[in-house]
């Protein structure tokens, strides 16, 4: 796996929200890990950053990679 990317999708803002992405997220990165913050509207994950970036945007919502 690449090293963890951390976007801050702040249109992320309950459970369904989160679970949507989640689902995204491990359709097209498979196995990968995947940590979500809803407080902070925060989502970690280990993969393609491109391919983690462009799920999210697929699932309707709108993350920015943020340096950690």
């Amino acid at each position: 796996m690449s090293d963890p990317v951390t976007f801050s999708v702040p249109d992320m803002t309950c459970g369904h929200c989160e679970a949507t992405i989640r689902n995204a997220l491990s359709q097209a990165l498979p196995g990968a890990p995947v940590a979500v913050d809803l407080t902070r509207h925060q989502v970690r994950v280990e993969g393609d950053r491109a391919k983690a970036e462009t799920a999210i945007r697929e699932a309707g919502y709108t993350p920015v990679a943020v340096a950690v």
